[in-house]
């Protein structure tokens, strides 16, 4: 398993849970002073940081890319996989291809967490469901072709109304067409949405393909109440290799929040 932290660089959602914030180039100096593996980023587009120039400072500070994530295209353009309107779903796939290719020149998996979308009013929940099926079919087989997985997140009950638990993502990825779909384990929604977290983990075994490293309230780890003995334990159980990434709030403070999380990767995990 590898450690992860996350890098926001979208200055009008300074509220999210993410670790470092605005200076990409600071964030990853911090991220390999503590010894992290890799970063999460989260921009505003796919040409918002020049891949090359990405390249030169993951070598630089021997951090690979761990993971980036799509959801500024729902909160920045509004779009998403589940919209009524067939020309917003387009526009919601051609943003996360875009994504896709960014993320592939640094070898690292484009996240679909926000851009899901909902259930809307007026709409059959089995017709959004056909929208998302529709949209991660296109979007692993892209995916594929850039010689990436795509990773799909089940979020909380107060962020969409589509996929909660992991067993339901499961349920979801076998109904695919394209192989080329993980699954992102979330420990801050599963604590809302899972009966016993480490049980879930066992369950959804290879399909899980990302984790976010969060607990009970969304700070880091340590700050709430998550059991991460068993957790770590199931993870070992299904032989993850992936990243533990620190999607969480920056707690009291970003260098506080990433010594904090670090520290518990490296008990748990280490």
């Amino acid at each position: 398993m590898k450690s992860c932290v996350t890098i926001a660089l979208v200055p009008s959602i300074k509220t999210g849970p993410w670790i470092y914030w605005d200076h990409l180039e600071a964030g990853m100096a911090k991220a390999a002073g503590l010894g992290f593996d890799g970063v999460e980023l989260f921009t505003a587009s796919a040409d918002a940081i020049d891949p090359d120039h990405l390249k030169r400072l993951s070598q630089q500070h021997t951090l690979s890319i761990g993971a980036v994530g799509t959801g500024a295209g729902k909160v920045i353009h509004g779009l998403t996989l589940t919209d009524p309107d067939p020309a917003v779903r387009a526009q919601a796939i051609a943003f996360i291809q875009d994504m896709i290719s960014f993320g592939a020149q640094v070898g690292a998996p484009a996240i679909i967490g926000s851009m899901q979308g909902n259930v809307v009013a007026g709409v059959e929940r089995e017709q959004a469901i056909n929208w998302l099926v529709e949209g991660l079919n296109t979007l692993g087989d892209y995916a594929e072709r850039k010689g990436v997985p795509l990773i799909y997140e089940p979020l909380n009950r107060y962020e969409t109304n589509l996929i909660n638990r992991l067993d339901d993502g499961v349920a979801l990825l076998k109904n695919l067409s394209t192989r080329n779909v993980k699954l992102l384990a979330d420990l801050f929604h599963m604590n809302i949405e899972e009966a016993s977290i480490p049980d879930s983990i066992r369950s959804a075994g290879a399909a899980i393909g990302h984790v976010h490293f969060a607990d009970s309230n969304r700070r880091p780890i340590g700050g709430g109440h998550t059991a991460m003995e068993g957790i770590a334990e199931a993870m070992r159980d299904i032989g993850y290799t992936g990243y533990i990434s620190a999607e969480a709030f920056p707690w009291p403070d970003p260098d506080a929040a990433a010594e904090q999380t670090i520290n518990a990767y490296r008990q748990y995990f280490g």
